[in-house]
């Protein structure tokens, strides 16, 4: 039976609509056309040499993300929703980015992270490693060596003399952060614990950030628990059994040995008011571990002294670090938990995640020179989440599907539903939650989903590539995934193309591997 909605209810959602359909009216559609046009028209391509890259990825962070995001945030500020413009949204130039790996049609983030920022695609669950190797076979990789090993745009821009940096909110050990700098052929290997005798002959990741990548200069996030022995305390809650070193080795004291021995100015920190106190002109290496495993969600973050920095203030203090460098500098910063949030079905602290990675994003545009700063927003995958039901302009996007958006096509159980729902995950109920009086909109609330898992996957479709400042307009089209790192080498002519330079002029050559094209 479909809702029975009340003829008083639809009256008062039908004058809800009229107004709503007044002040769309209201609206001068053709001026907002035509000024875009005019600013369209201005646009001229950057062919000067990236002095600085920086990649923001946001894990997870689909179209339909980006769009329930946007709607979010203009809520929040007491508007309509739809008409928000993000920052990334102003940039100039915009692609789609195929996300498919060598193995898998739906793919996973190590995989995604490898193709973004070593530009190669290749196997689920591998990190920096090429396709040769298969999923968890240190085997295959130990007998195939450094052949097997893809470097990232990070490794890349070090080469060159460019200081660099990794901020994420998940784990610095996790899939997107762990493939600028490790390589291993399973992404779950973060500490030794997670290895095994078997395949003892492959490092564990945490011990590859340590002692092979101490070179990276700013390194915030979570995951403390992968560098600290099992028989220590977490140093933030004192609590035994928390840490995961079985070979007795507390890696963010040898990160420290390593500097010293070095003379760097650095500074070890693990809560935000000592990373507050860290003086970006006085200190070169950073190194922030600040939850044992994924940092806070941004609803549930502790923004005390004894709390964590948000994903801005990571932003900020690694770009103070890192710019002081004259060669330049290559940063990634990832918003890791947008993506934890989607696999729960908590839409609203995904959105949330969402509008912060954009506050991140909005902190780097105001430190950075655009005629020498390539900033590319993109997103690793998407995730089986979409806004649904005709829905009203202004609808709350957290909120069940307007009386009006049912009466046009009645729910076949008669039930209302959210705007919001997933294709599968913890959501399922059978039978379907009547959400007749339910808060929709609380931090927690588990958004409905079609098929029943533990966990909702990841999906399959094209995700968004937003760019700005030197060679950005090579970013035109629908691109392969691993394109992404490709452009981003030869704008700052590290990796592949570091010989696509002319450095007295500041320009590239439009020549690659002898040939004279782009």
């Amino acid at each position: 039976m479909p809702p029975k909605v009340g003829m008083a209810t639809l009256m008062l959602w039908f004058v809800i609509g009229i107004c709503f359909i007044a002040d769309v009216n209201s609206t001068n559609w053709n001026k907002i056309a035509k000024d875009t046009l005019n600013e369209a028209l201005k646009i001229k391509p950057n062919n000067r040499i990236a002095k600085n890259v920086i990649i923001f990825i946001g894990d997870g962070m689909g179209l339909s993300t980006i769009n329930a995001a946007r709607i979010y945030k203009g809520q929040k500020l007491g508007n309509t929703g739809e008409e928000t413009i993000l920052e990334y949204e102003t940039f100039p130039n915009v692609a789609l980015s195929k996300v498919y790996g060598t193995d898998k049609q739906v793919p996973e983030s190590a995989q995604t992270a490898t193709a973004l920022l070593c530009g190669e695609k290749t196997n689920f669950n591998l990190l920096g490693l090429k396709d040769s190797v298969g999923t968890s076979d240190c085997s295959a990789y130990i007998s195939q060596g450094e052949e097997a090993e893809i470097d990232s745009i990070i490794r890349q821009a070090i080469e060159q003399g460019k200081s660099a940096g990794v901020v994420t909110t998940a784990r610095l050990t996790h899939a997107t952060p762990a493939a600028t700098y490790a390589h291993s052929p399973d992404r779950n290997w973060e500490s030794d614990a997670d290895i095994g005798p078997a395949n003892g002959a492959c490092k564990d990741i945490a011990q590859q950030l340590i002692d092979n990548n101490h070179d990276i200069q700013v390194l915030l996030g979570g995951g403390r628990r992968a560098f600290l022995p099992v028989s220590e305390p977490d140093p933030e809650t004192n609590a035994p059994g928390v840490n995961k070193r079985m070979d007795g080795r507390n890696l963010a004291d040898d990160w420290e040995s390593i500097q010293q021995g070095k003379n760097n100015n650095y500074r070890y920190v693990w809560k935000k008011q000592d990373f507050d106190d860290v003086d970006p002109d006085e200190v070169d290496f950073l190194l922030g571990l600040f939850s044992p495993s994924h940092m806070q969600y941004e609803l549930e973050r502790d923004t005390s002294g004894d709390g964590e920095p948000s994903l801005a203030e990571m932003t900020d203090k690694a770009i103070k670090i890192l710019r002081r460098n004259k060669n330049g500098f290559a940063l990634m910063v990832e918003g890791g938990r947008i993506d934890h949030a989607h696999h729960e079905n908590k839409a609203k602290k995904s959105l949330e995640e969402a509008v912060q990675f954009e506050e991140a994003i909005k902190m780097a545009m105001s430190l950075i020179d655009q005629k020498d700063t390539l900033v590319v927003v993109t997103a690793d995958h998407s995730h089986p989440f979409s806004l649904t039901g005709y829905t009203n302009r202004g609808n709350p996007i957290l909120g069940l599907v307007d009386p009006l958006g049912i009466n046009i096509e009645p729910t076949l159980d008669g039930l209302p539903y959210t705007s919001l729902l997933y294709g599968n995950g913890p959501g399922y109920t059978s039978p379907r939650q009547d959400l007749t009086g339910v808060d929709t909109e609380t931090t927690d609330f588990i958004q409905q989903s079609a098929v029943p898992l533990e966990f909702d996957t990841h999906s399959g479709e094209d995700v968004g590539i937003y760019a700005l400042g030197p060679m950005s307009h090579l970013f035109h089209g629908v691109h392969e995934q691993h394109y992404v790192a490709h452009v981003i080498q030869y704008a700052a002519c590290i990796g592949e193309y570091a010989k696509n330079c002319r450095k007295k002029s500041g320009t590239l050559r439009s020549v690659i591997h002898g040939n004279p094209e782009v």
